[in-house]
């Protein structure tokens, strides 16, 4: 059974910014919304539960040692922010619906086994619980590896390109029935500089979407 988004709900206790053109990447400007600050460098953030540091990186599992038991109160965590935000956005972008895909993790698809996925299929657990959402969570499916920019300085960035523009269309399939469509864009974390999610966005666009609305757990706090 599907759980009414309620659109009489007000807009509230979400953040909102936009997504500016990027040279080459992004020829337009996007609205975007976040949950919450995202603290990179802040290991007791990382270390406590229900923070947005902890989700990103606890439901990332980039290690495989992260226990069922963690990763199931994690998703957990997850899907509360989800339910209350989702509504939100699809009340403020005035649409009627909104198909839900998510940006890729950095390597192929098949790298990464159910426990390094419960982003994603926590999100599409959501997805198919609310009216006025439609589940497009695998229209978008990497490939071909990418360089996992966050870990490249530590050495776990993997064998893959780093970003460039045109990145998404070459490393991932994206299913044709984003064409018209009116897409909320997620990712777990939204960081300026990297524009990996500039570049995905860019590829709906080019792909026929109507509308592209950007959502991230997290939004890296500028250092600048």
């Amino acid at each position: 059974m599907k759980f009414c988004s309620n659109l009489d709900q007000p807009s509230i206790n979400i953040k909102r910014f936009t997504i500016q053109p990027v040279n080459q990447i992004l020829h337009s400007s996007v609205s975007a919304f976040y949950h919450d600050d995202y603290h990179g460098g802040d290991a007791e953030r990382r270390n406590t539960p229900q923070s947005v540091e902890n989700i990103i990186c606890t439901l990332k599992n980039q290690f495989k040692d992260k226990s069922q038991s963690l990763l199931e109160t994690t998703s957990h965590f997850l899907t509360e922010i989800l339910m209350e935000d989702l509504p939100k956005i699809l009340q403020t972008t005035g649409k009627e619906a909104l198909t839900v895909c998510v940006i890729p993790r950095a390597k192929k698809e098949t790298d990464y086994n159910s426990n390094q996925r419960l982003f994603k299929t926590t999100v599409s657990r959501v997805v198919e619980q609310l009216t006025h959402f439609h589940n497009g969570t695998n229209y978008i499916i990497r490939h071909t590896n990418t360089r996992t920019t966050h870990l490249d300085r530590s050495g776990y960035g993997g064998d893959g390109a780093r970003p460039y523009p045109g990145i998404t269309k070459k490393t991932c399939t994206i299913s044709p029935e984003v064409k018209n469509k009116d897409i909320l864009l997620i990712d777990d974390l939204y960081t300026k500089t990297a524009n990996i999610d500039e570049d995905a966005i860019q590829a709906f666009f080019d792909m026929g979407a109507n509308s592209v609305t950007f959502y991230a757990i997290g939004k890296t706090v500028s250092k600048f």
